[in-house]
């Protein structure tokens, strides 16, 4: 069974950053794209940001420009650098790789941003 671990989440005021990691318990390389998704109370969970096995990345239209995405196939992490944050990326953040129709999650992590 494949585990996804994020880390990194926590408190920031508004126009501060955050990374976000998530670690793999398989290597990385078998999933043909990874990707982060946020939940924010009340709404439907959304992308946010995914990375394919060669490295092409697609962003949500609210996070681009401030957000960048990567993936490290030799420590089996995926990462999300998240600039200038607004109240509005309040959420919970999920890590999800894909494995042919398979998609795997993680528990989440809470990132909140004060204004």
């Amino acid at each position: 069974q494949v585990q996804l671990v994020e880390s990194g989440g926590g408190l920031v005021q508004t126009g501060g950053s955050l990374r976000l990691s998530c670690l793999a318990s398989e290597r990385i390389f078998i999933f043909s794209v990874m990707g982060w998704y946020r939940q924010a109370p009340g709404k439907q969970r959304e992308l946010v940001a995914t990375v394919d096995s060669g490295g092409s990345t697609n962003y949500a239209e609210s996070v681009k420009g401030r957000f960048t995405i990567s993936r490290d196939n030799v420590k089996n992490t995926v990462s999300l650098q998240m600039n200038s944050l607004k109240p509005e990326d309040t959420a919970v953040y999920y890590c999800n790789a894909a494995f042919g129709y398979v998609n795997y999650w993680g528990q989440g992590t809470q990132v909140t941003v004060s204004s």
